[in-house]
């Protein structure tokens, strides 16, 4: 019998190693397989030659191909077996186990595998009730120290083990098998044991009851937090805490996790948070991340996290769950990832720091507010926007090599995590605002005091001015999100008699008299004007000094009477500017009232020169003028106002020539200049100018159809003479100051919106010449944000915001067919009964914004907001 087995394995042998050889042909490797597939299946020697193969003198290939057969007999032929042939494979197993390997850091990795899988196999055929037994055998062969192998085997074990196998009630005993091997972890053998034990812990940890992780007042879990001081077991541990502390289920069940705040267990974890950043920042042979190190990292702040989540869940509950004496540890651990260089780890703390500083109990505690205090100075640094992975100029650009694929890529997650922290900074604000006020104040008095530093990204178009990337720009940028955070939230918590009026007049006054020709940096003033602008209502004197820094903005050039394209970080602010004055003229229109003259004066003289405003910018400032007019109480008066300020569109709009152009698809293109072959796209757009008039004039309307209002007060209103009648319950009926002047150009809003519809006919599209052929598609822009691209870096501000001809055209189509709907949506609650009165209503609707829909493209039916209209009528 022996001699044909050796032979059989001779066989065998060569079969493997004209498979596992580089040099054996495809011919030979299938002819080797099928002999052993064949071989597996019907020999009756399996058992036998998988022994003999498994033998330690053998290669590690022919043994690993041995323990798969005989995996194949466990797993397939395992029932057909004699009770003694299972008993005699068993043994041998067992045997392979003690003593039919190599020592632990000489075996190979996938023979320890192979030889573990025989085993759980095993095990689920037979135990408990033909192998009880099967634990004790298993403890008896990790008390061999002089074979660690064994004790590693038992880890694969279990960790090859489905859940539905065996009975919950022998965990605790399992359990206690796994930890054996934590108490004695100096030799390189005892660490790879120990890995492997906590890889088969998490096994079981995901899925057990929370009663065996919790069981003996949570030892398993403080075991783990002493673990994470060896820096040869920390991230394996990491691991099972983290995968423990997320645990769902019942609040009593999570209740013993408040262990972990005790003082060893929380000793630890600080020590490990504390400690952990340097290892990890280098390694010292290749000068980069070493890559173990900062995966503790990650693991411990996820850790860190899912703790917090426990705590705002248990404390306040009705478990009567006191606030952990150690709170202030935890949070130390936790601060040391929010100022860690890695962007990554600083992101995935902001949630937990806006649920501790929302809590309705934790918010309160002592501890909170002084490290709310803390967090706030760290976010003078964290919202600065450095360590782009193409950089090197900080830290964190290292950590992001690893953690992102692109410049791209940091700027999207960046904006992600700025937007959580502004939040933490909002509610870190709630808890201590006169603090949080004297740490935005004196930022802010940092950045004017500091001399504007270019570094070496400076502007490409104008030397000595910053790009967005540089350090000052990007400086002045955190600095700004993070007072408009602060002083947002400080209006509205703080009594006004508790608001410090003098140190943010103080500070204000600093702002106004602060100088730059920079456009980035100047956008940044604007933003903290308006955002201190609330100050200004308690001292109505510095309103002017405000309006006149606000409005050279509005016509800032970097070279005056130069006909270059404007860059896009000088449009930005000039927009920027508008949007300013709109913005103040909105919330505090009664407190703007006594400068309206003014401005009014202000605005004719600048409308008087055709160059100094766009046609956009000269939309934006009447449309501030229109939302202080709102404060005029005076029907009459607001009405002659609106009249006049719209009497050059309203002559524009009402001319024969612009009825023509909106009655008639092909005028209106010709009139547009889309049936124009345009052979250089840097050809001077000679029709632009057409265009701009019909914008103007329908983003004016849009402007009176969205602010133009009656006062708010019913008696206000009534004294004014904006109630014509009253409805059955008593309730007022209100009249527009605009609803008249507007009524006479609704007649050619309609038309346009016909004609527009119309554009889209076959006819029409071949009217487009070829440079205008996909004027009618989506917008790139559009495109980009509804499949998720992030758009491109903010240098690109530095670049020139000049567009080809084809698309302004393509823009120009876009906004005029939304505005125009816009507007239609917005008149019925501007004019109300006006509006619906108008004879005909219905036909006109019908006849031109329901006309032809069929072949308008569904990217074009967004802005059809019917319920605006319906729920009006």
């Amino acid at each position: 019998m022996a001699e044909p087995i050796r032979a059989l394995c001779d066989e065998l042998i060569k079969a493997v190693n004209v498979m596992m050889e580089a040099e054996s042909s495809q011919t030979y490797r299938l002819e080797a397989l099928k002999f052993i597939e064949e071989f597996k299946e019907k020999s009756p020697f399996c058992v036998e030659c998988g022994l003999q193969l498994a033998e330690k003198s053998q290669t590690a290939v022919v043994r690993h191909f041995g323990l798969q057969i005989l995996e194949h007999v466990v797993k397939f032929k395992w029932n057909d077996m004699a009770p003694q042939e299972k008993l005699q494979l068993k043994n041998c197993t067992m045997g392979l186990l003690s003593g039919g390997t190599h020592p632990i850091l000489q075996e190979e990795c996938h023979v320890k595998d192979a030889l573990s899988r025989i085993v759980v196999e095993m095990i689920k055929r037979e135990w408990p009730q033909h192998w009880p037994d099967m634990l004790k055998e298993m403890e008896a062969l990790t008390a061999m120290g002089y074979q660690r192998l064994l004790c590693f085997g038992l880890c694969f074990f279990f960790f090859f083990f489905s859940p539905g196998t065996f009975s919950y009630s022998a965990l605790p005993n399992i359990i206690c098998q796994i930890k054996l091997p934590f108490f004695s972890l100096q030799a390189k053998a005892h660490w790879r044991v120990g890995v492997a034990t906590l890889n088969t812990l998490a096994g079981y940890i995901d899925w057990v009851a929370l009663v065996y992780i919790t069981n003996d007042n949570c030892h398993l879990l403080e075991i783990l937090c002493l673990l994470l001081s060896e820096p040869e077991l920390q991230l394996e541990a990491a691991e099972c805490l983290l995968i423990a502390i997320s645990r769902k289920g019942k609040l009593e069940e999570r209740k013993p996790f408040m262990v972990l705040f005790d003082e060893v267990a929380m000793n630890y974890i600080l020590s490990a948070a504390q400690s952990a950043g340097g290892a990890a920042l280098c390694n010292q042979s290749s000068g980069g991340i070493v890559e173990r190190r900062y995966t503790f990292l990650k693991r411990l702040c996820q850790v860190l996290c899912a703790l917090g989540s426990q705590i705002c869940s248990l404390v306040g509950s009705d478990f009567e769950v006191q606030v952990p004496l150690n709170l202030d540890k935890y949070m130390e651990a936790l601060f040391a990832f929010t100022t860690h260089p890695s962007q990554l780890l600083r992101s995935s703390t902001q949630m937990t720091w806006g649920n501790l500083f929302r809590h309705d109990i934790l918010s309160k505690d002592t501890v909170v507010g002084q490290m709310a205090i803390k967090y706030l100075r760290a976010a003078r640094i964290s919202l600065v926007k450095t360590g782009f992975p193409s950089k090197n100029d900080c830290p964190g650009c290292e950590f992001s090599r690893v953690d992102f694929d692109s410049d791209e890529d940091f700027n999207c997650s960046f904006n992600s995590f700025r937007a959580q922290q502004g939040e933490a900074v909002r509610l870190a604000c709630k808890i201590v605002p006169f603090e949080a006020f004297q740490i935005a104040r004196e930022w802010v008095q940092y950045q004017i005091c500091t001399p504007i530093d270019t570094g070496n990204t400076t502007s490409k178009t104008e030397k000595g001015l910053c790009s967005a990337l540089s350090l000052t720009a990007v400086q002045w940028d955190a600095m700004t999100f993070f007072t408009e955070s602060v002083l947002g939230q400080l209006f509205k918590i703080l009594e006004k008699e508790k608001i410090p009026i003098d140190e943010g007049m103080e500070l204000l006054q600093m702002v106004v008299n602060y100088e730059t020709r920079d456009p980035l940096i100047l956008s940044c003033v604007l933003t903290i004007i308006s955002t201190l602008f609330p100050f200004v209502t308690h001292q109505p004197h510095f309103l002017p000094q405000v309006l006149f820094k606000i409005f050279p903005s509005i016509t800032f050039e970097l070279v005056e009477e130069c006909k270059a394209p404007r860059t896009r970080a000088v449009k930005n602010l000039r927009r920027h500017a508008c949007s300013s004055i709109i913005r103040i003229c909105r919330d505090y229109s009664d407190f703007m009232l006594p400068c309206f003259d003014m401005m009014y004066e202000h605005v004719k003289k600048l409308f008087s020169s055709e160059l100094l405003l766009t046609q956009m910018e000269k939309c934006a400032l009447m449309e501030a003028l229109i939302l202080i007019s709102n404060q005029f109480k005076d029907y009459n008066k607001q009405k002659a106002f609106l009249k006049e300020l719209m009497a050059p569109v309203t002559a524009q709009w009402l001319s024969e020539e612009m009825k023509s152009v909106l009655l008639d698809p092909a005028t209106f293109l010709a009139y547009v200049g889309a049936d124009q072959v345009i052979s250089d796209a840097d050809t001077e757009d000679q029709m632009g100018i057409n265009r701009s008039r019909i914008s103007f004039c329908v983003n004016t309307i849009l402007g009176v159809v969205k602010r133009a209002r009656w006062p708010a007060n019913p008696e206000e209103a009534k004294a004014g003479g904006f109630v014509v009648s009253t409805i059955s319950d008593g309730a007022p009926i209100y009249r527009n100051p605009c609803a008249e002047p507007l009524q006479a150009l609704l007649p050619n809003l309609f038309a346009l919106i016909r004609t527009q519809n119309n554009l889209f006919l076959p006819e029409n599209i071949n009217r487009l010449s070829k440079t205008f052929t996909r004027v009618y598609e989506i917008m790139d822009v559009e495109k980009n944000f509804a499949l998720g691209i992030p758009q491109p870096l903010l240098d690109a501000y530095d670049s020139s915001a000049y567009r080809n001809i084809a698309e302004r055209m393509q823009g120009f189509f876009s906004s005029l067919y939304d505005n125009c709907y816009h507007m239609l949506g917005n008149a019925g609650p501007c004019m109300q009964q006006d509006f619906y009165a108008i004879e005909g209503l219905a036909e006109q609707i019908v006849g031109s914004a329901f006309t032809h829909l069929d072949s308008v493209p569904d990217h074009r039916l967004r802005p059809l907001r019917w319920h605006e209209l319906i729920k009006n009528e």
